[in-house]
Parts: structure tokens; sequence; C-alpha cells
């Protein structure tokens, strides 16, 4: 059989063949591109833009499975980043455990769909229990439930729509879902601290109230949204006639993994009838942990961002939304005749699309299931302390330091410092260890621009901490 004949996967042996062959001639390739642990070859970008050009997307006549490998181990494979290299570091961008690759070959092979019954069984039954241990892990009662989605925007987005509808239900009489926006839908508030992720500012717009309406609340020194502040800016807006609506709860902020005062935030919320969302992309995975305590009351929340690609070290990309109330998303509720029908929901066939902004949608929860069940909760919270400790580790070496500005004390996995001689010298480090392998995070601190480390990986060791310290004041 010639290799462009064979199409899809089938009980044929010859093509089952066919496939371990690709598979295996695949991972020789991406092994034998692991050499070092530099994350990144240092190619200038101008130079890889050339290589990449240089592939002709689609020949007229193919090249066969083999000739199109050889090509991407050659000119693509050398220069992907290797996010599981202990030299990379700037972003919430964790490597992923081997077991969890593994589970991406299972997901891609029977490319199971979580939008009806009949496009994944058995996939539907695994989000169903993952979704039922997640909101126990995190103190929802029975009445929770929640979906997996594509990542963390897309899972305060669905908090975002569940909070107007909710309000709009209950405060305005009016049926969103049905009857579109009310009049008085520009004087309704989102309160988010003034560090917190950009999706809020995004699901502001695509649900129609724009960057205007969402309200960014000062922070204190610990880079946590300062209550009594937000308090009242909240009081004075709801005098002036504003609606507010939703107060989000960062718990791990991106770039200094500070954490916000759920019950303070809670108590708040509760004055004026606002749903509480909290936004632990990047912290939930410390539950596992033992510092878990640092979190704060969770289970206060209306709702739960959880993204697994970041803390958990699941591969992109893996996240849900879990709620207190599962009647909350039923504003995604929809039936069609061709899809999720009504009579078979009766007789117990659970088409997940009426949870989900999306329809189609990957088996992402297999991979947590089998992350979960190869490690426990004892392998996770020695992966996660240790994450979180090499931060303190670090944080502590350079903190006493003259030569060192130190952000604020880190509660998980990221460390702000620069080198105290300006700007520009810490932007110029930056770019120095990037064009030797090692990646590190850029941002601004008090209008300092300011180094990071975000240390995901477990397999850092303290040496090598200790050897990046070295390099860094090398560029005194």
């Amino acid at each position: 059989m010639r290799e462009n004949e064979i199409y899809v996967l089938s009980s044929n042996p010859e093509i089952k063949e066919t496939l371990r062959s690709m598979i295996i001639n695949t991972l020789d390739a991406v092994l034998s591109s692991i050499d070092s642990d530099r994350c990144y070859s240092g190619i200038d970008p101008n130079d890889l833009r050339r290589i990449i050009n240089s592939i002709e997307v689609l020949p007229e006549n193919g090249i066969g499975f083999d000739k199109t490998l050889k090509r991407v181990e050659e000119d693509v494979l050398p220069h992907l980043l290797s996010t599981w290299s202990t030299s990379y570091m700037p972003h919430l961008h964790s490597p992923a455990l081997l077991e969890a690759i593994a589970s991406e070959l299972i997901i891609a092979i029977f490319n199971d769909s979580l939008d009806s019954w009949d496009q994944g069984p058995a996939a539907t039954e695994i989000e169903l229990i993952v979704i039922k241990k997640l909101c126990e892990l995190f103190g929802y009662g029975e009445d929770s439930d929640g979906v997996f989605t594509s990542g963390g925007s897309g899972s305060n987005l669905s908090a975002v729509i569940q909070a107007r509808d909710k309000f709009c239900n209950e405060q305005l009489n009016w049926d969103v879902k049905k009857k579109g926006l009310p009049a008085e839908y520009k004087k309704l508030r989102i309160y988010t601290s003034s560090i917190s992720h950009f999706s809020f500012d995004k699901a502001s717009h695509i649900i129609g109230l724009g960057y205007d309406n969402v309200v960014h609340l000062p922070v204190n020194e610990k880079c946590q949204i300062d209550t009594l502040k937000a308090a009242e800016i909240i009081k004075n807006d709801y005098e002036d006639g504003y609606l507010p609506f939703l107060i989000v709860a960062t718990i791990g902020t991106t770039d200094f993994g500070s954490i916000d005062n759920v019950k303070e935030l809670k108590q708040i919320a509760d004055k004026y009838n606002m749903y509480l969302h909290c936004d632990a992309a990047y912290g939930s995975g410390a539950i596992m942990s033992s510092y878990s305590s640092r979190l704060g009351e969770l289970s206060l929340a209306d709702s739960i961002t959880i993204d697994f690609h970041k803390m958990f070290l699941l591969p992109i990309s893996c996240s849900c939304l879990i709620v207190k109330n599962k009647k909350t998303l039923e504003c995604f509720e929809l039936h069609a005749d061709y899809l999720n029908r009504e009579e078979d929901e009766e007789d117990g066939y659970v088409n997940l699309v009426g949870k989900a902004i999306q329809t189609t949608r990957r088996a992402d929860a297999l991979k947590v299931l089998i992350a979960f069940m190869t490690r426990g909760r004892d392998g996770y919270r020695s992966m996660i302390d240790r994450v979180i400790e090499n931060a303190q580790y670090f944080y502590n070496k350079i903190k006493d330091d003259p030569l060192f500005i130190t952000g604020p004390k880190p509660e998980l996995s990221s460390v702000v410092f620069a080198i105290n001689k300006g700007d520009e010298l810490n932007k110029r480090i930056r770019r120095a260890l990037m064009s030797k392998g090692t990646i590190i995070g850029q941002t601004v601190w008090k209008e300092k621009v300011m180094l990071k480390f975000t240390l995901l990986n477990p397999a850092l060791t303290h040496e090598k901490i200790d050897e990046l310290v070295k390099a860094i004041k090398e560029y005194k």
C-alpha cells in the first residue's frame, strides 16, 4: 500500500503498523533534538524567519511523511522552545509531565469531541467524574458543576457571561438569553485588580460592555487588591447609579503570583449582590501543595478558573471552570435536533455542549485523569512544594544583596527582581541570556523595568538557581 493511499486509522494491520512506525520515527527525531539544557537555540529572529520561510507549505505534489519529517527535524525542531528545560522561566508556561504527553497521543488518535455523548461516550463520563473531584477538591458541595474550556481566558469569559446573566435575571428581572441586553446595560460594572489578567477586559468587550466598564482596583504593597479602597470605590459607583455585578479575586497574578483576599472580597460582593469569581488559573495548582492555605477560602466564590497547563504541569491547552451552583451554567444551554436532543438527555445521555461556549471540545479531562492517577496527591504535593520552595530560595538569596531590587515576597512560584543599575541594563541582561539559550521574563513594577523568574519546573535545582544568579551578576 502506497503512503498516499493510507488515509486514516483502521483495524487494517498494515495501517496500524504504518502509524506505529510514524510515531516511533517522530519520537526518535524529537528525542535526538534534545541534546542540552538550553531552552532555545539562540538564533536571531530574522535568521529563523528565513529558515521557516524557505519551507514550501503546500507543494503541488506531496513529498510523503518521511521527507516531511526529515525537513522538520532539520529546520524546525532545533528552534522550537524546550519548555521542559530548567533554563526556561519567563512565563506561566510549564513543562509537561511524561504521562500527560503520552495521554495526548490517546486524545489525538481517538479524536473524541465533548459536545454530545455519542461523539465521546467514555470521554464524556470521564469529564463528569473529573469535574466532580475538582469541585470536591476546592470545597464545593453537591450542587456544584463545571466544564472544561480552551484555557483561562475561555474560563474567565464563561464566568463573566454567567455573572451578567445571573445579575440581570435576579436584580433587573431581565432574561438576556431571550431578550438581549436590557436598557440599563451600560451601567453594569466589573471590578478586578489593576494587575489582573487582561482576559476580563477582553470579556467585557466581547459581551458588549467595553473596557471602560472594567474598574481596575488599586493594590497594596503585596500586590493584592486593597479591599478598603475597593469597598469605597464600589460604594461610590453604586451611589452614582452604576450596577456592580461582578468582582474578581485573582489567585496568583500573572507577574507576581499575588493572591487576593477572597473572604474580604466576598463581604463586598454580598453587600451589593455581586457575583464573586476566582481567577485561579495560576494559583489553583497550589491546592495540591503543603501551602494550600495561602489560597484563602476559595469555596466562598461563585466560580473558579483552574488551568492545568500551569502549576499542574499538563500540556497546552487544558482549563476548566467550576461553579458553586450548577444552575449558573444553564445560560449556555440550547438544544439542537441534530446534536443534544432533549429525549436523549431524559434517557441518561449527557450532552456537555449545554454547559460550554464551545461546541467541539477535546477530551482534555483524560489527561487530567491520567496525571492525577499516576502521581496521586502525594506526587503532586512533592512537585508543587518544590517549585514554591525554589521561589522562596531564590528570593531569600537576593533580597539582602544591595545589587538587587526585589518585588513582593513570593506566595507561589514567581519572583520579580532587577539589577539596581537602571532599566536599560536589565533589558540587555534578558536579551543576552536569551541569546545563550536561557529565557527569563521582563515586566514593570513601581515604574521600573524588572526581570522575572517564573519557576514552574520541579526539576530545577538550587545549584542551577545559584548559577543563574552568578551569570546575572556578571552583567553589572
